[in-house]
């Protein structure tokens, strides 16, 4: 996979150029220039910011840019300026001429990095999913049967007189996903059987683990689909 260093290189270029060019439409020339791929990653405009009556934010993790990576078309951008909103499900980018926060198209990402928080990727399908929305999933487990998180947030009233009027609620679903079929894991039971486990020797392999999934549900999930890749017999499916 072809890697270009996103914005660095450029932003130094634009200071150290700065006295001879006197028009920001010239450094924008300048920038598309540079950037062949440029027109593809802006396409999605403006960013909307959220209310400024809403309580909280609608963001992964953290309301500042970070540098991440990016993969469109296979082309891996480096020290990308990455914000990921989880309420709406789209990628934020920085723009530097116009210090603007900007949305990238979500159909051209095909999956982000976000400095020190983990893979997401884009997955088609899923659509009877409510919070699906643009399709990325925090990919916990890259095996042949995935373990995906899917971050959501939503909008709710606060129902009290003040300052704010809604909040940023965070919520997150798990799923196994194989040959693009989604399970959404909510019970333990569920995920035994959709993998086509039995009980028997999930009990043994968890022996002396100390691991439950009403108190640790994202490990007992990652254990589960560690067990079904042990096996020897091809997998060929979910079971319903």
């Amino acid at each position: 996979m072809l890697k270009i260093n996103f914005f660095t290189p450029f932003l130094l270029f634009f200071i150290m150029t700065a006295n001879s060019f006197g028009q920001s439409q010239t450094y924008l020339s300048l920038y598309k220039e540079q950037l062949p791929y440029f027109q593809e990653l802006i396409t999605g405009g403006r960013y909307q910011e959220p209310p400024m009556n809403y309580d909280g934010d609608p963001y992964y993790l953290d309301r500042k840019f970070g540098e991440g990576t990016l993969s469109i078309n296979k082309i891996s951008y480096t020290e990308v300026p990455l914000l990921y909103d989880e309420n709406v499900d789209v990628v934020i980018t920085f723009h530097p001429i116009y210090r603007q926060k900007i949305l990238i198209k979500s159909e051209k990402i095909e999956e982000f990095r976000l400095k020190d928080c983990g893979l997401f990727r884009r997955f088609l399908g899923n659509d009877s999913y409510a919070y699906n929305r643009n399709g990325f999933y925090h990919v916990l487990k890259d095996g042949e049967v995935k373990v995906l998180i899917k971050h959501y947030k939503f909008e709710d009233p606060t129902n009290e007189v003040g300052r704010y009027t809604h909040r940023f609620v965070e919520k997150k679903d798990y799923f196994y996903w194989y040959e693009d079929e989604f399970v959404l894991i909510r019970k333990k039971k569920q995920a035994i059987k959709s993998l086509g486990l039995n009980k028997k020797e999930v009990k043994k392999y968890f022996r002396g683990k100390s691991l439950y999934f009403s108190m640790d549900k994202e490990k007992y999930i990652l254990e589960l689909a560690a067990l079904r890749e042990s096996k020897a017999e091809t997998f060929n499916g979910f079971v319903e």
